[in-house]
């Protein structure tokens, strides 16, 4: 390299980073080889059934079918999940770090990966305390994340509170970037879901996400949550940009009634778009999981195969 080019890199290097943000948008994440589809199961399937629980359970249930992430994770390994996704919902509610450790421990001696983790939070809240607070539970269960050795966070952007939708997007971009940049020191990923509010539609999840300057930083895809004329085709989108994939067995169409997903038409866009990763099933139908979860991880399994 000539110094004048030398200079002319440099120069160009140094202009693009004076333009702003949108010049570091991501790129899709390079995936060499063939698809790899990884089956998972996600404790939210199991709401209404765990022991601990930071919601109203929506139905109630038989107190002998109760159980905790330990028996969780079993099931899991009964059904022949590679994974298990521990939603943070369903952990005692001062969880401790010999818990968590005890969890990792069982997870391993079941032979089952502890695929992710998953919060409830809102970056679209206004600068303030409860903006604050909402990164630091982020951030605190990143470090339990760290601890389980759960390579993965389904995160969410929130709904605006009192601002713009625009003002709420650079505000959630700020959010992901610092806790981003916390959860990549622990090696661990923040999966974005599109999940309402300022992310209901795939351009403010993509807006986001490819503005959002991190290497830890991906979509966690939710096949039921589009709302749209043509699910299939936003959810297409996506893909390339996705850390983690969590499956619903029915979805919505815009002006629509509820319908069965097509298992086949999603493992089929997955592979075309050669992810590699875990494939969540998040069981949410109104038959009992008990009787439908088998019935569902069966054709899942399946059509991933």
């Amino acid at each position: 390299m000539t110094r004048r080019t030398f200079m002319s890199t440099v120069a160009g290097a140094g202009a693009a980073a004076l333009c702003g943000p949108s010049l570091f948008a991501i790129e899709p994440f390079p995936r060499s080889g063939g698809a790899r589809l990884q089956s998972s199961l996600a404790a939210y399937s199991f709401r209404d059934f765990f022991l601990d629980t930071t919601h109203k359970r929506s139905t109630e249930t038989d107190p002998a079918k109760r159980i905790d992430m330990l028996k969780f994770i079993d099931y899991c390994a009964e059904q022949g999940c590679t994974g298990a996704e521990l939603t943070s919902y369903y952990f005692p509610k001062d969880v401790t770090h010999a818990y968590l450790l005890s969890v990792r421990r069982h997870a391993f001696l079941r032979g089952v990966a502890i695929s992710g983790t998953a919060v409830g939070n809102n970056f679209a809240f206004p600068l303030g305390a409860e903006r604050d607070a909402e990164i630091a539970k982020v951030k605190l269960w990143i470090d339990r994340a760290s601890v389980l050795g759960a390579p993965h966070i389904r995160v969410f952007a929130g709904a605006a509170k009192g601002i713009s939708d625009a003002e709420a997007r650079k505000l959630c971009i700020s959010a992901l970037e610092e806790c981003s940049d916390y959860a990549g020191s622990k090696g661990i990923f923040l999966g974005l879901e599109n999940h309402g509010g300022i992310v209901a539609e795939p351009d403010g999840l993509l807006e986001i996400v490819k503005t959002v300057k991190s290497q830890w930083l991906g979509i966690n895809l939710d096949s039921g949550n589009f709302h749209t004329e043509d699910p299939y085709a936003d959810l297409a989108r996506c893909v390339p940009y996705s850390v983690n994939v969590q499956i619903k067995v029915e979805l919505q169409r815009k002006g629509q009634k509820h319908e069965a997903s097509d298992l086949v038409k999603l493992a089929k866009m997955l592979k075309d778009a050669n992810y590699q990763g875990f494939v969540v099933l998040e069981y949410e139908a109104k038959e009992d999981p008990w009787v439908a979860v088998p019935k569902y991880l069966k054709q899942l399994k399946e059509v991933l195969a």
